[in-house]
């Protein structure tokens, strides 16, 4: 069993954080505060190959695998996780299109997201569709050679930005089965109809677009479905699989980020008389921090190498899923602890590295849903 990552694998980690660390501190207190982003940041990451890695090279991407596009994540995340998911999102949904769209939807799109020249993402959610998708009432019926779709999204990453919207939708509502109702809709954002606003005040990953989304009458062509009619939720767990890989990494270079706090702030900070480094208690803090990044790490990098593999546990992605996120959340507590009363300002880091864990148990599955997976695939 070889741990050991190739010299190619290394570089990518070594490209990536250099480019982050040169472009992101900066300009995040900034975009926190402003709940905004700058886009010329994702375009200088698309000029690097930053982008998209995992989409295949005839469609313009690297041809990496999923664990090549983890460490990319896992190193901007560990700069600042608000820039480094406005910039990872802008290709959040192309994992479907790559497994089940058309070769034609693929050529037309797919090299768009990796040369910065347009933004995606999904539209799942319902105001009363979290968890359980298939609650789900957004519409698309037939209308001779279009799809007309209405209803409502929340939580929309990109809604704002995005040129162009995997939608999910319910297209047969008679079925018996609730989970071959729906499918995956392609919808251009500048579609009449088609209205979305910007969702503010979020606790964490502020630079990152969030919209509530409105469709109205929406018409685009039958050929925009993604997939199979009536696939879509068969679909979305496939993209799920894929994408839970990305929140391992983006919870695990968190908690390196406020590991690397603790460390800076505790050999540099004195209390009766000696750093707060020298302190076993801090210490037995710092051992347990490293201790747990390591043991996510290690799942998460089993996990993808797995997916790369085209072996689908998906036990094993939830194991990796929950554990670092709940990891991550615990690493940026303890963090914020030994910075005191300085870590509960926002000019410090560790702040917003604080607000920004919380999402990671929340979104692409909330922590129950995979203790759930999990305890199914044990007790099977």
């Amino acid at each position: 069993m070889d741990f050991t990552l190739s010299r190619e694998q290394q570089d990518i980690i070594k490209a990536a954080r250099e480019f982050a660390q040169g472009e992101f501190p900066d300009r995040a207190l900034e975009f926190d505060r402003e709940e905004k982003f700058d886009l010329d940041i994702w375009r200088k990451a698309c000029e690097l190959g930053f982008v998209g890695v995992f989409i295949d090279e005839e469609y313009g991407g690297a041809g990496y695998g999923f664990l090549e596009h983890c460490l990319i994540v896992e190193e901007f995340w560990a700069v600042d996780p608000g820039i480094a998911m406005a910039i990872g999102s802008t290709t959040f949904g192309s994992e479907i299109l790559g497994l089940f769209g058309t070769e034609e939807q693929k050529r037309l799109l797919l090299p768009r997201l990796v040369e910065g020249e347009a933004i995606m993402g999904t539209a799942i959610t319902e105001p009363d569709a979290g968890c359980d998708v298939t609650c789900a009432n957004t519409t698309a019926v037939r209308d001779g050679d279009e799809w007309v779709i209405n209803g409502s999204k929340m939580f929309a990453t990109n809604g704002n930005l995005a040129n162009f919207l995997l939608v999910f939708c319910m297209t047969d509502p008679d079925n018996p089965s609730r989970h071959d109702r729906y499918s995956f809709i392609l919808v251009p954002t500048d579609t009449p109809g088609y209205s979305s606003s910007k969702i503010r005040g979020k606790l964490g990953i502020r630079a990152s677009d969030t919209a509530e989304i409105s469709f109205t009458d929406v018409r685009v062509p039958l050929s925009n479905l993604v997939g199979e009619e009536g696939k879509g939720f068969k679909e979305l767990m496939a993209f799920f699989n894929r994408t839970r890989l990305h929140i391992c990494a983006q919870a695990v270079g968190l908690a390196r980020a406020a590991l690397e706090e603790s460390i800076r702030h505790t050999k540099g900070r004195e209390q009766f008389g000696a750093p707060i480094a020298s302190f076993q208690v801090t210490q037995f803090k710092i051992a347990e921090m490293a201790t747990h990044i390591r043991a996510a790490r290690n799942l998460y990098y089993e996990a993808a190498w797995s997916v790369d593999n085209g072996k689908i546990d998906h036990a094993l992605i939830a194991m990796a899923k929950w554990y670092s996120a709940e990891m991550a959340i615990r690493c940026a507590d303890e963090a914020l602890q030994m910075h005191g009363g300085y870590g509960y300002i926002d000019e410090y880091k560790v702040q917003r590295l604080y607000r920004d864990a919380k999402i990671l148990e929340i979104y692409e599955g909330t922590k129950e849903m995979e203790k759930t997976i999990i305890s199914r695939s044990i007790l099977k």
